[in-house]
């Protein structure tokens, strides 16, 4: 038997966990070092999370640290939206109040969102369009919040019972793991491993978590006996009987909270050893008094910790009796003061767990009413920022529809107001299970305009008929206006599934209805669903939405409409129908008074202005746009055009100017949350920078842009780029891999030129390169069967020079010219339905045209020297390589200037080596074995102008400079330009001129004497 000493339900020695504990230590350190850490504690209920927390905690804090905790919070079966990150920002308010004040850089008042306490936010309801970009907006907030606050100390986070988490809370530590990247800082999470079954909501969270290389993972595993052992030890502060300690570690099978309560079950002599463990978990509270137990059952309904006051409002105890019984619950171990110091929490969740699952249905909607009656009646006895929601939870389970309606659609007021997009979701599903069972009168009272923000405000004022078909009423709420803000807040919470079936039922009950407005709005929305989920590519929605609007009075529905169809044939058909419904979406706009469609269809029609070839008029266009939009704070069209500008500048060559515009962008939407279209943006970025021959740059920008969003077309965009890079490489394996990967992304539902035009370049690509041949083809004749759509010279010519040098390859090969002339003829064909508008183009069109003539035999040195003319003046390094390279193969077959066929040969190859294009440096090295000539890789030492080395103006510049022995910094500061973009410059011109230094391209541009009168000025200081 156990021995006659006092007992302790926690042992005093902190038992095992050392190499968890070491883990958690190193976090630190590294943490400490600038570099921030993430981990995930897993483990079952009771196997000592908790402890392991604590005692982790009071070690940091002891080395400095500043800790703050936060818990998610069980309110009966709903968890608070933010609930942790709003405990843990107070806690951190209450420590660094100076540190915190500087780092919310002025945006307390959307930092209200997760702590109310700082004051009102801007979501007041019914105000203005719905805030499509807030929850990013927030979330950016907070990450850059925790990363200032963790600049100069060392901060540890610790969000606790992540099982229990609200949506909300899951996006936004998904989206802090993604993005943080510098802070002394440690995020530290608890979950219990064995809640988180099949379809728990967690588990999609713990696999995205487990793909990031900077979260850890740890797991807890149960005490072995001899660790049973030692803690037993620890609570009854002696040595245990070992048999005692067999049984124990039996039944509990080392588990350690319930090693406790074996523990002082089998020292107090209760008799309670059956196998059942919740029964074990009841022993102590039912040897309570009855009032003391009366108490335990009523918190155990009111949340994982209760207020005091409320606490007393629900038990209606005379106080010192209510006293007493808390004290008797405290004593025993079974309730502890909370943190707070203003309510009780269980010791344990599963003692409150098995307390709640032992009340009577009726009970348990009792006391629920008790909660909420006592809650309208005193709104302060429980936290600002908690009323709302908590009354909503209690009356749902009251199970009274005439008060859990009004109080739900509060609460979704509110979670919306949070951006808590999940949780309107939910408690607006929870409205409309409640609709039909409250009564007439309580429905009668509600108005649309209270509740819902995603109509245009004329919809929401409507006449609209009761529930019933009775008389009309002035923005009377409807069940089809809870069905329409539950859509467009699943599809913000990223729930399109639940969005779209909401959607599909709203519009089935329209069809018994004359509402063309509304039901052109629900078919927006559903187009929008099925495009994000790769189900269809929309304009069946569309299409159906502007048959609903047409010959109606302007509006602003027919505007969204209008935009939408405007922006759908940018990208799917652009031509002159496109250019029609952007410009009628311009002016429904401006006629109903609405900017910011008006400036997404003005920027949709820049768009589709440079496509049709009015270039400079389209861009000036799509400037303006971007400008207005920054300086108005129309934040999702300015993201918008972040995207869209930089993409038609590439479109027609502008690479470079495209770049920095791009950088401006992805600090404008880091800064707005707006996670879409930094996405995207990283994503052109990638494509950008692969043109200006920075491969690397590139593939780093397209695994970004998968990090912060990780949706389907991220994905395929990231993939796609990897496909180019590792074709160029010469990694065909890699290529057929990223290729796969980028169309099963992308889908079969919606061709989209600007995806499926590259994927089927690189597929010919791929396919010539593994010696299928007929597999390439196939591949190029089904694109030309589909046709090119105006508007897309940018995707077709690149795909119809892919296949024409497969050809010219396989024309020196007998066994496969077979059918060669009839694919030759429809690349021809397909050309002249191209646009060649710009100068890239222009050259594209000539090189098509030369890689024809070579393979049909009749491509000379003219040709090339044309092709390679007109690439010179493009700052595209790989494709001047490639036209070198061919210019350099022709002039050797017509035995014409070996010296020039030399220097070219080892321009392209020291491109190559610069970009690790391993066929086209072996390309290059072949041909000047062949030939007998120097290999390719030497530098050239021949004498030749800055022109005829490829060097752009600004390289010329920065040459000017590097001779003269400047630095990066002194370059960008005489040219105006910042370091990076010197330090680029430089690696290009290195490449040109095939040499390994600073030293040797100074050395060359003296030998050439490329700059002999020009004056240098003196270098900056420094």
């Amino acid at each position: 038997m156990l021995g006659a000493v006092e007992t302790r339900s926690v042992s005093p020695v902190f038992v095992g966990r050392t190499g968890e504990l070491e883990t958690l230590q190193d976090a630190l350190a590294r943490a400490g070092a600038g570099e921030p850490q993430a981990l995930l504690i897993a483990g079952e209920a009771g196997v000592g999370k908790t402890r392991l927390v604590e005692e982790f905690a009071a070690a940091a804090a002891r080395r400095g640290a500043v800790v703050a905790l936060g818990g998610c919070v069980e309110i009966g079966a709903d968890g608070l939206p933010f609930a942790p990150f709003s405990a843990a920002l107070r806690a951190l308010r209450r420590d660094l109040p100076d540190v915190l004040t500087a780092a919310a850089d002025g945006q307390e008042e959307e930092l209200a969102r997760l702590l109310p306490e700082l004051g009102e936010t801007s979501g007041a309801r019914g105000a203005g369009r719905y805030d499509e970009e807030g929850m990013g907006r927030l979330f950016e907030l907070t990450a850059r919040l925790l990363e200032r606050a963790a600049a100069d100390r060392t901060v540890v986070v610790v969000l606790e019972d992540l099982h229990w988490a609200d949506a909300s809370t899951r996006h936004l530590l998904a989206y802090l793991l993604r993005t943080l990247r510098s802070g002394r800082l440690v995020v530290l999470a608890t979950y219990r491993s064995d809640d988180i079954h099949r379809r728990h909501p967690l588990r999609p969270l713990l696999a995205e978590l487990d793909r990031l290389r900077t979260v850890r993972r740890v797991e807890l595993a149960r005490f072995t006996r001899e660790e049973v052992a030692r803690q037993i030890a620890g609570i009854i502060a002696g040595e245990p009987d070992p048999r005692q300690v067999a049984e124990i570690f039996r039944r509990s099978d080392g588990n350690a909270f319930f090693v406790e309560e074996l523990a002082v079950a089998a020292h107090e002599g209760s008799d309670c050893m059956s196998d059942s463990l919740r029964d074990l978990l009841l022993v102590r509270v039912e040897a309570l008094p009855e009032p003391a137990q009366q108490v335990v059952r009523i918190a155990a309904e009111g949340g994982s910790t209760v207020e005091y006051r409320l606490l007393a409002a629900v038990a209606r105890l005379a106080e010192d009796d209510l006293i007493e019984a808390l004290r008797a619950a405290v004593n025993t171990n079974i309730l502890l003061a909370a943190p707070s110091g203003d309510g009780y929490r269980f010791r344990h969740s599963l003692v409150r767990e098995a307390v709640s699952d032992d009340l009577l249905p009726g009970e348990r909607s009792r006391l629920n009413r008790r909660y909420a009656e006592a809650l309208e009646a005193d709104p302060a006895l429980v936290p600002a920022g908690e009323r709302v929601m908590r009354l909503a939870g209690y009356w749902y389970d009251a199970h009274d529809p005439a008060k859990a309606l009004p109080a739900v659609l509060d609460a979704s007021v509110a979670a919306r107001a949070r951006h808590a997009h999940s949780e309107q979701l939910r408690f607006l599903e929870r409205a409309m299970e409640l609709w039909d069972a409250a009564p007439e009168d309580v429905r009668a009272r509600l108005r649309t305009a209270d509740y819902t923000e995603v109509y245009p405000p004329p919809l929401r004022e409507r006449q609209a008929c009761t529930p019933d078909g009775g008389a009309p009423q002035s923005g009377a709420l409807r069940y089809l206006d809870l069905m329409a803000e539950a859509a467009v807040a699943g599809r913000f919470s990223g729930d399109r599934e639940r969005a779209l079936k909401i959607t599909k039922r709203a519009l089935r009950l329209l069809e018994d209805e004359h509402d063309p407005l509304r039901a052109a709005w629900f078919w927006i929305q559903r187009a929008r669903l099925v495009q994000s989920r790769a189900l269809g590519d929309g304009w069946h929605e569309l299409a159906t939405a502007q048959e609903l609007v047409r010959g109606l009075p302007p509006s602003e529905v027919h505007a969204e409409v209008l935009a939408g169809v405007a922006n759908w044939s940018m990208v799917h058909r652009p031509g002159p129908e496109a250019l029609t419904a952007a410009k009628r979406a311009v002016e429904y706009a401006r006629m109903v008074g609405v900017r910011e469609i008006e400036m997404n269809a003005r920027l949709t029609l820049g768009g589709l202005r440079v496509d049709a070839g009015d270039v400079d008029a389209g861009l000036a266009e799509m400037y303006e746009v971007n400008a207005r939009t920054v300086e108005e704070g129309i934040s999702a069209v300015a993201g918008r055009s972040y995207v869209n500008l930089p993409s038609e500048l590439e479109s027609v060559g502008r690479s470079r100017e495209a770049v920095p515009l791009m950088e401006q962008g992805l600090a404008y939407t880091r800064s707005r949350g707006l996670r879409d279209h930094e996405a995207w943006v990283w994503g052109n970025l990638a494509e950008s920078l692969y043109t200006l021959g920075r491969w690397d740059e590139a593939v780093e920008a397209a695994t970004r842009s998968e990090r912060i969003d990780p949706g389907a077309k991220p994905r395929g965009f990231h993939a796609r780029i990897r496909a180019e890079l590792a074709l160029a490489r010469g990694e065909l394996p890699e290529a057929s891999r990223h290729l796969a990967a980028a169309r099963a992304h992308f889908g079969t539902h919606d061709f989209v030129p600007q995806h499926a035009l590259p994927l089927t370049r690189i597929a010919v690509g791929v396919a010539a390169g593994e010696g299928r041949l007929p597999d390439a083809r196939r591949e190029l004749l089904d694109a030309l069967d589909s046709g090119f759509p105006p508007g897309t010279q940018r995707y077709g010519w690149p795909l119809l020079l892919t296949a024409a040098a497969v050809e010219a390859r396989a024309a020196g090969r007998p066994a496969e010219q077979a059918g060669g002339p009839a694919v030759l003829d429809r690349i021809r064909r397909a050309a002249r339905t191209l646009a060649a508008n710009v100068p890239v183009w222009q050259a594209y069109e000539r090189w098509v045209r030369a890689e024809l003539l070579r393979a049909e035999g009749r491509a000379g040195p003219g040709h090339w020297a044309e092709v390679v003319t007109a690439f010179e003046a493009l700052e595209r390094p790989y494709d001047l390589a490639r036209v070198r390279l061919r210019l350099a193969a022709a002039l050797l077959a017509a035995d014409e200037d070996r010296d020039r066929a030399a220097d070219l040969l080892r321009l392209a190859h020291a491109v190559a080596g610069h970009l690790g294009a391993r066929p086209l440096a072996d390309a290059a090295t072949g041909l000047a074995r062949r030939a007998r000539l120097a290999p390719a890789g030497v530098p050239r030492e021949v004498t030749a102008g800055a022109e005829s080395l490829g060097l752009t103006s600004r390289e010329r510049d920065v040459l000017r400079l590097v001779s003269a022995g400047r630095t990066n910094r002194q370059i960008a500061e005489e040219l105006f330009i910042s370091p990076k973009t010197a330090s680029v410059h430089v690696s290009n011109i290195l490449a040109k001129l095939g040499v390994q230094g600073r030293g040797e391209a100074a050395a060359l541009a003296h030998r050439l004497d490329l700059f002999p009168t020009v004056p240098l000025p003196a270098p900056a200081a420094g």
